[in-house]
């Protein structure tokens, strides 16, 4: 990697390998360092929803990204898919987010008006139109909902793959089970000490996920990063029994088209246990089954973990200064804003190093 410029990227998630292939479109060399596999953590844990019904609830920086990464997405997936021969497991199908209680249906009504105002549409659903759309849902007890035409879904596997193969084609370098330990900012070029030693590069991108704040940098260190732990579970189903992704609370479910339905998700603070707790499982059944009474007489096929990478904020753009760049703190929507985090690095990286 001696050619200038070089980009390092820790951190092979989907943050990690889109940015690297929005940096290789623009003529850097890029390496991609993962103390694991690529997209061996949350990337392939994670569930996929692009969910900004969801997940969005007021005005902030954040909430802008993510309207527009998932504007950016069907590109995103189309230009991935033509230039990989790939295919990827994308749908805009809409979420449903069910009420049982009036205090439930005034927390949705309330939400969505403040939604709207930032571009997030939505519309009130009767309960005999979700009988009717519906019909796997539980509709004793159920007053109202709202549809959210936006939200979609896509497989996070497929996608890390995708873009694994389109970098390869662009001549980026990835050293798997070989992670960043330190990054050195020189001034005019960064150090970065891992398992295959050390190597110099023009510049160094953070993007490790849960693990971005143990990776010394010097001389700032980079704000810390911490794991959100959380238990998801898969049943095997016939197909278009989730026909749209259904949410109740802090429940979710959905269905890839090979069938596969995942319901999430826990939010536990317990470090990077990757032990599997059968009473967290045990519930997240019930939640599911509530919502579905036919999963209460399913076996899930699949128990797995996955740890959120969280941090006090969002953290995205150049370091105090250096040739250090931070792409972490994604939290729940690093899948939904890969497409912006890689454009928005690609073009910051690419003005403060003068190419293009």
């Amino acid at each position: 990697m001696s050619a200038s410029p070089s980009i390092a990227i820790a951190g092979g998630g989907i943050i990690g390998v889109s940015t690297a292939w929005r940096l290789a479109q623009r003529g850097f060399r890029v390496a991609v360092f993962d103390q694991g596999n690529m997209g061996g953590e949350a990337s392939w844990a994670g569930a996929g929803m692009l969910a900004l019904g969801g997940e969005i609830d007021e005005p902030s920086e954040l909430a802008r990204l993510a309207v527009e990464s998932r504007r950016l997405y069907p590109a995103f997936i189309r230009e991935l898919v033509e230039t990989s021969g790939l295919a990827i497991d994308f749908q805009e199908l809409g979420a449903i987010d069910l009420a049982y209680s009036a205090a439930e249906l005034a927390a949705l009504e309330s939400r969505a008006a403040g939604q709207a105002t930032m571009g997030i549409d939505s519309k009130p659903v009767l309960p005999a139109q979700v009988a009717s759309f519906w019909p796997r849902v539980r509709t004793e007890g159920l007053l109202g909902a709202r549809f959210y035409p936006g939200d979609g879904l896509v497989n996070p596997r497929e996608v890390v793959v995708a873009l694994c193969a389109v970098c390869r084609k662009l001549g980026v370098r990835f050293l798997q089970n070989c992670a960043v330990e330190s990054v050195s900012d020189g001034g005019a070029d960064v150090q970065i000490t891992s398992a295959d030693g050390v190597a110099t590069f023009r510049a160094a991108v953070v993007a490790a996920g849960a693990w971005s704040g143990a990776i010394v940098v010097n001389p700032v260190p980079v704000p810390a990063s911490f794991p959100v732990k959380g238990h998801l579970l898969g049943y095997q189903q016939p197909s278009q029994t989730c026909n749209t992704i259904i949410r109740h609370g802090h429940t979710y479910l959905m269905q890839r088209t090979n069938g596969f339905l995942i319901a999430g998700a826990s939010v536990e603070h317990a470090g990077f246990d990757r032990h599997i707790d059968s009473q967290i499982a045990a519930q997240l059944a019930m939640a599911a089954g509530f919502v579905m009474p036919h999963l209460l007489e399913t076996t899930p096929t699949e128990t797995w973990v996955g740890f959120r990478p969280a941090s006090e904020k969002l953290r995205l753009g150049r370091w105090q200064s250096s040739n250090v760049y931070l792409a972490y703190g994604h939290y729940r929507n690093g899948i939904l804003l890969a497409p912006v985090t890689a454009e928005r690095l690609a073009e910051e990286i690419s003005a403060d190093l003068g190419i293009g």
